[in-house]
């Protein structure tokens, strides 16, 4: 099999051979598929261990099922996640279905990174500058297998992943080959892949000297070679952008594309957004940057990004992103809401019942969770992000700072200069650089509930500048916001969820949502245990300052 492919950003060929040998049935099996730019280009290689025919159906299954499920999973996901899902969904099916067992090595390449999956005794080495070096290590002990899909439910599958180079040859091998040509013979012989004869040839004749030092098993041998790596200096989003106008603010009546313009719908130095009517009269709303971010990369990259993950979240929740038609324009609709911002409800409800906040919380934690649920945390959750539509539900928009996890994993991706989120409702831990995760958007969902309850925000400003000086904020309970007619475990609960160590917060959305609800008895424990400095420090330096003053009238009259 040879097989070339390329793409913008990866450029891989493949070449693999495969014969029963000495054994009258070939229980091994291999496939590979193109690079996809989101998930990667796949290669994997199994050996059947199970019995007759079932050996090679164990194979077969894993290479070509891991693959086909692969790259279903979301494109949000990142490599580790989206294999570690598969691999462990076809270790129970095989669990399940008796004499179903089989080694799999897989190789993800993905930007310019490599990732290695593993279980068995098959292997994966990399040959660079003249060097072969095994990756992965046998699971065998005293010649028996110890490790393999469908031998144990709590499978552990082995997980690496290595810097790509341009030149690079992956070999993956059964042990049919390894077992039987010394590694210095499979050097030799890999070497030759790196000019001008085909990967086919070469994956023969490995395969074919394995069979000439008595190999008595299946043999396999399949060959990836990286031709090109993505190029650091010029990404594809650029690219992508620059081919693209922004289109000039847009009048009532003017026409885009087949969209007509009814009126503006918000007019900022960022974007804007306008109402409008498809050839069919339904009414959409258009967004379009402002033209004086056409250099600015980083907000390009943005406003793309905000169209594509918008169109693969699909909940009530969550603005959806609409199709359109191909244009040299920059811009993206979306379905129209009408209603008010969270802001204009806040403005409009400055003392609102803790019953419509926990709703309107609760819709909000929804949302959340399905930009979760695809690996990607909001970042800039704000009252200006969320509508509220004429029923009274919360929807989220504005896609253009969401963290996607997968997307790290792009060495093309355009990178962010400074931290991300507005002033207010950003984590300490943003501004001071650390991994951003969902800890974030909790803590966001934390203060927009407070200030919805008390028209303020739970922290005040730091005097200094520094952003360290975030983390040494008091909380200002509800009570001293004007909130004092609310219940002390509502404000328990909304101090958990923006706490300043991400650590402390809660782990689950539904848990915050919960809290509100109804007391949580550990909050309220822990609470009524602590000493007055932490519990009302307001109170405690009071009585300090009280006792201060007695000793010392006490010390005036005595003295």
């Amino acid at each position: 099999m040879q097989v070339a492919t390329s793409s913008v950003e990866l450029k891989v060929s493949y070449g693999g051979t495969s014969v029963a040998g000495a054994r009258e049935a070939n229980e091994d099996a291999f496939a590979a598929s193109p690079p996809d730019r989101l998930k990667g280009a796949v290669a994997l290689i199994a050996d059947g261990m199970s019995s007759g025919a079932l050996a090679a159906k164990a194979s077969q299954t894993v290479v070509t099922e891991f693959i086909d499920e692969y790259l279903a999973t979301p494109e949000t996901w990142t490599v580790k996640t989206s294999a570690a899902r598969v691999l462990n969904a076809l270790n129970r099916w095989f669990c399940h279905h008796d004499g179903m067992a089989t080694t799999v090595s897989a190789l993800v390449t993905k930007g310019r990174t490599a990732h290695i999956f593993h279980v068995g005794d098959s292997r994966v080495h990399r040959f660079r500058d003249g060097e072969l070096e095994q990756l992965t290590r046998d699971h065998r002990r005293h010649a028996m297998l110890t490790n393999a899909l469908g031998m144990d439910l709590d499978i552990e599958v082995d997980y690496l992943a290595e810097d790509l180079a341009k030149g690079d040859v992956f070999v993956l091998t059964t042990d049919g080959v390894h077992d039987a040509l010394p590694v210095r013979h499979l050097r030799e012989r890999v070497a030759c892949a790196t000019g001008n004869t085909t990967l086919e040839s070469v994956s023969q004749a490995i395969v074919d000297a394995a069979l000439r030092r008595g190999s008595e098993d299946n043999l396999s041998c399949l060959l990836v070679r990286i031709d090109d790596t993505p190029d650091e200096a010029i990404d594809e989003a650029h690219r992508r952008l620059t081919r693209q106008v922004i289109p000039p603010v847009l009048r009532a009546d003017a026409r885009i594309d087949g969209y007509r313009v009814l009126r503006t719908i918000a007019s900022g130095t960022r974007s804007h957004m306008y109402l409008v009517e498809d050839p069919s009269g339904r009414r959409l709303a258009l967004k379009v940057p402002s033209e004086s971010f056409a250099a600015d990369d980083v907000y390009l990259d943005g406003f793309i990004r905000e169209e594509w993950i918008g169109k693969r979240i699909d909940h009530p929740g969550v603005m959806k992103i609409l199709p359109r038609p191909e244009s040299r324009f920059l811009y993206y609709v979306a379905e129209y809401i009408e209603g008010r911002s969270l802001r204009q409800w806040m403005l409009d409800n400055p003392q609102p019942a803790i019953d419509e906040v926990r709703r309107l919380v609760a819709d909000i934690a929804k949302g959340l969770r399905a930009f979760q649920r695809l690996q990607m945390v909001h970042r800039d959750l704000k009252p200006e992000n969320v509508m509220i539509d004429r029923d009274g539900n919360a929807k989220i928009v504005d896609f253009g700072t969401v963290y996607v996890q997968g997307f790290d994993e792009l060495d093309n991706a355009v990178r962010e200069t400074h931290p991300v989120g507005s002033v207010g409702y950003v984590a300490p831990e943003c501004l001071l650089g650390r991994p951003v995760t969902h800890a974030t958007d909790i803590y966001a969902l934390g203060v927009v509930a407070y200030e919805m309850l008390a028209s303020a925000l739970p922290y005040k400003p730091p005097l200094a500048r520094d952003a360290k000086a975030y983390l040494n904020r008091p909380y200002v309970p509800l009570a001293q916001a004007g909130r004092g007619d609310l219940p002390r475990w509502v404000d328990l609960a909304l101090a958990k969820a923006t706490s300043q160590n991400p650590d402390s917060r809660y782990e689950a959305l539904s848990e915050l949502v919960t809290d509100l609800d109804r007391p949580n008895p550990e909050l309220v424990g822990r609470a009524e245990a602590a000493p007055l400095l932490e519990k009302n420090p307001t109170l405690f330096w009071k009585l300090v300052s009280l006792t201060l003053g007695v000793l010392l009238v006490l010390s005036l009259a005595l003295g």
